[in-house]
């Protein structure tokens, strides 16, 4: 038996605004240079990725993509630099809450963890 960890940030009125999701997104837009394409790869509509993204950036104060000409799937994208520095801090901060979570886990189950 295994924990389950989802790691999500909210915003100040406690809405989800960063998880999993929107950090697939943005890998998604730095490999195709669309914010279309990642969107489809994800079978998500790409309103949707769009406003994921808008409100992601409403809550961080800066941008997270942007504009360029082209790009695969047409509609160009790429990351800016504060987009690329926190995904990267948020998969440290998602990677120490998995870690914990585990360590956790065993100490509060540890018969569980013995017959896995």
């Amino acid at each position: 038996m295994r924990s389950a960890t989802r790691v999500f940030l909210r915003d100040n009125n406690g809405d989800k605004f960063f998880g999993e999701g929107p950090c697939r997104l943005l890998k998604g837009i730095a490999r195709t240079g669309s914010l279309r394409a990642s969107a489809l790869e994800m079978e998500m509509a790409y309103t949707k990725a769009l406003r994921l993204l808008r409100h992601a950036e409403e809550v961080l104060g800066y941008p997270l993509t942007e504009k360029t000409v082209g790009g695969r799937g047409g509609g160009g994208s790429r990351l800016t630099p504060q987009a690329k520095e926190f995904m990267e801090k948020y998969e440290r901060y998602r990677d120490a809450c998995y870690a914990a979570n585990e360590e956790l886990f065993r100490q509060i189950f540890p018969e569980e963890c013995e017959r896995s």
